[in-house]
């Protein structure tokens, strides 16, 4: 079983309030999400694991179990080609749930036209697997949003 905390301080909202139907479909997997604080922060690991893919925008990391999790920062914010946020680590880096990964300000991607609403997502998974979803209510980093079976 693979504990999934929040990247975020925020409000989980569930994936269906995302303002997007890749996302809101559950297309890309199951999961929940985050309507961040409007305040300059870092999006942390949700668990342990290597980063196995690193953008600006959205990273995934793969814990010892071979379980994925997306973290998306905002929606369509590739189109901000990185502007207004900072790597903390590098792909192929071992991490720890909590560890930094990148610094954001969710209210300059609010500013930019886009929603700074993060998707946390199980990938490869069918919602079956998820247990426990936080879909609702105040969350801190590091405050558990699903266990993965």
């Amino acid at each position: 079983m693979t504990a999934v905390t929040s990247p975020l301080a925020g409000r989980a909202i569930g994936l269906a309030a995302v303002p997007d139907p890749v996302f809101s479909g559950a297309m890309v997997g199951p999961g929940t999400a985050i309507d961040p604080d409007r305040e300059p922060s870092e999006a942390v690991s949700p668990v342990d694991g290597i980063v196995v893919s690193l953008h600006p925008h959205a990273f995934v990391v793969v814990d010892p179990e071979g379980h994925g999790v997306l973290t998306h920062l905002g929606i369509d914010t590739v189109q901000l080609n990185g502007h207004g946020f900072e790597l903390l680590i590098s792909k192929g880096d071992t991490v720890t749930r909590g560890q930094a990964i990148v610094r954001w300000d969710p209210a300059a991607v609010e500013a930019a036209g886009k929603s700074p609403i993060c998707p946390v997502v199980a990938l490869e998974a069918t919602s079956d697997l998820l247990v426990g979803l936080v879909e609702s209510g105040d969350v801190t980093a590091g405050d558990a949003l699903f266990d993965w079976r």
